[in-house]
């Protein structure tokens, strides 16, 4: 989609953009993110679907932000454009902790192993976990008890085997994880789902706001602790769940492997999304990372 097309998409939902505004960021797999100044100066961000198939989530995804808008510290977005081809709002303070450069190399805005950041989003976890799931039950948002949570891994983990070339230890790995009780909590909170350094907005290191919430549900806790265990360091994990403990979250004894696991079965996530968007691009990754040569 070049400029042109991004200009005149803008104009048909009444938001006439500075044409010089407009700067792409190309991390996400669902949208399309361009960042742009209109014409009187008011910053905006504009998404754009990859696949029409991702709109069809962007209602329940709505009606969560004005659930956590209200519990929050940090700001989340303000959806003003929201239709099937534009989602739009005012521009947030700050930048995203992790950006992609134009070659595609990261870029990191913050250190996520820090203090300061680890305090901060301890104390966002543990006041999103807190939200009732009765506040989001007429989201649309999937809504899951530690029982189905289980249960829809197993199901996953047997379709992507059905559907692809799967590494008989990953495979084995991932069912005996959901089969073996003491990895799993026992309860279920609201989650981001992707509450990656991509997704917080920060300013000197401190954060200050919350994007894209396409994948909040009511599931297992880990889905959001597990991130900090992915890139952080093993100090900044004891950090985060002591931190996340003290706040009022809940954890329990093998949460860290938990994490682990969570992490290693990250394949069959992606491969459910390629399988849904039917991307041949992202088919072939997916078939790549489900059967490495050193899984």
């Amino acid at each position: 989609m070049v400029v042109v097309d991004i200009l005149a998409l803008a104009r048909a939902h009444r938001l006439d953009l500075d044409p010089e505004s407009l700067r792409f960021i190309e991390m996400g797999l669902d949208f399309r993110v361009v960042m742009a100044t209109d014409t009187v100066g008011r910053g905006w961000v504009l998404r754009i679907p990859r696949y029409p198939s991702v709109m069809d989530r962007a209602a329940a995804e709505a009606r969560v932000l004005q659930v956590v808008s209200r519990h929050l510290p940090v700001q989340v977005p303000d959806w003003r454009i929201h239709t099937r081809e534009l989602i739009a709002y005012p521009l947030l303070p700050g930048v995203p902790g992790l950006e992609l450069a134009g070659d595609g190399e990261p870029v990191w805005n913050v250190d996520a192993s820090s203090p300061v950041y680890v305090d901060d989003l301890a104390g966002i976890l543990t006041q999103l976990h807190a939200i009732p799931a009765a506040e989001v039950a007429d989201t649309g948002i999937p809504i899951r008890t530690p029982e189905e949570v289980r249960e829809t891994w197993s199901a996953d983990i047997d379709r992507v085997a059905q559907e692809f070339t799967v590494n008989t230890a990953l495979l084995r790995r991932w069912r005996e994880w959901v089969e073996e009780d003491s990895y799993w909590p026992e309860h279920t909170v609201l989650t981001h789902g992707e509450l990656y350094p991509g997704h917080t907005l920060v300013e000197d290191g401190r954060i200050t706001g919350i994007i894209d919430w396409t994948t909040a549900r009511v599931g297992d806790p880990a889905a959001d602790l597990m991130m900090q265990q992915m890139i952080g360091t093993p100090d900044s994990v004891e950090r985060l769940l002591d931190r996340y403990v003290r706040g009022g979250g809940q954890i329990w004894p093998r949460i860290r492997e938990h994490c682990a696991e969570l992490i290693a079965a990250s394949p069959v996530g992606y491969a459910l999304y390629a399988l849904e968007v039917d991307n041949p691009e992202l088919l072939d990754a997916a078939a790549m990372m489900l059967n490495p040569a050193d899984p």
